[in-house]
């Protein structure tokens, strides 16, 4: 059985209707770091070079300023992403580093 998602997996932007349900992705547009759901977070490698792009070049900035969070908190952003879209883990240290 597929899961329903509400978590972007590049960024972990929580949204209260589904980015994918039952193996289907919304074709919505991540507000946050910008993915296309469905187009660029379906395998794991995709996912990764997005969010390296994004943490990199684009320097892990709110795509839609707009809708961001009052409070954003990027480091409490990404922990939400569930643990078989992290890969290594190496470059999400790198921008909020665990506190031992």
């Amino acid at each position: 059985m597929m899961e329903t998602e509400y978590i972007c997996r590049v960024c972990g932007f929580e949204y209260d209707t589904p980015t994918w349900e039952e193996g289907e992705a919304s074709g919505d547009i991540c507000l946050c770091c910008g993915v296309l759901f469905g187009y660029e977070d379906g395998i794991l490698k995709a996912i990764l070079a997005f969010r390296k792009e994004w943490i990199i070049e684009k320097h892990a900035k709110f795509d839609s300023p707009k809708y961001m969070p009052e409070n954003w908190d990027l480091c409490a952003q990404i922990k939400k992403i569930p643990e078989e879209w992290r890969g290594d883990g190496r470059l999400l240290e790198k921008i909020c580093p665990s506190n031992g």
